[in-house]
């Protein structure tokens, strides 16, 4: 049997660059966290067309991304309606608490002012639950947090300082946008010889 999928394989962080026009007549593909999280799977966009989505593994697809399509054409990412867990709390550390403890657990877990939402687990729900906060599932999109070295903050080295430090990219290298070399002194010898 012949497959006559579109193949799909170029992504467009957040429509980057493209015309506004462009992306509102493009059909949309509507996905929920678990498929946007996968590099490949087939789907079928709003005008009906079969895809299989091929991208670099590890890509991961965000809610107003575009696709580009073999053929040309342009589709448009949506973050479907899908079951989460909503938490909230009146007290901010309260909530700053749970999400310390969530993420510890490396849960998905999508942050908003006075709101944490999660895919459902009804372990995790008592857990919080028995920490004070209000919890309840619904149907809403679901686009949690990328992570602190998810790559889109690359460390390409454009420091402005002038210095070599040849330090590999990583956890160690930058956190958070911040480049903790740069706050070191400057490298001198000593009885050791030089730091790094």
């Amino acid at each position: 049997m012949h497959d006559i999928r579109l193949q799909v394989d170029k992504r467009i962080p957040g429509g980057r660059g493209l015309a506004p026009t462009l992306l509102e007549r493009a059909p949309v593909l509507c996905l929920d966290w678990d498929t946007r999280s996968r590099s490949r799977f087939g789907a079928r966009d709003s005008r009906g067309r079969e895809l299989a989505v091929f991208l670099p593994r590890g890509s991961v697809l965000r809610d107003g991304d575009a696709l580009v399509a073999a053929d040309g054409s342009l589709l448009r990412v949506r973050a479907a309606a899908q079951a989460v867990l909503q938490v909230r709390a009146d007290d901010a550390l309260l909530l700053l608490r749970a999400a310390y403890h969530l993420g510890n657990r490396h849960v998905p877990l999508q942050l908003a002012s006075g709101l944490l939402q999660l895919e459902p687990d009804p372990v995790l729900a008592d857990m919080l639950r028995r920490m004070g906060l209000r919890t309840n599932e619904a149907m809403a999109a679901f686009e949690p947090e990328a992570g602190a070295y998810d790559g889109t903050h690359g460390h390409g080295h454009a420091h402005g300082h002038g210095r070599d430090h040849g330090h590999a990219p990583g956890p160690d290298a930058q956190a958070g946008g911040v480049d903790f070399a740069d706050a070191l002194p400057a490298r001198t010898a000593g009885p050791a010889g030089p730091r790094g």
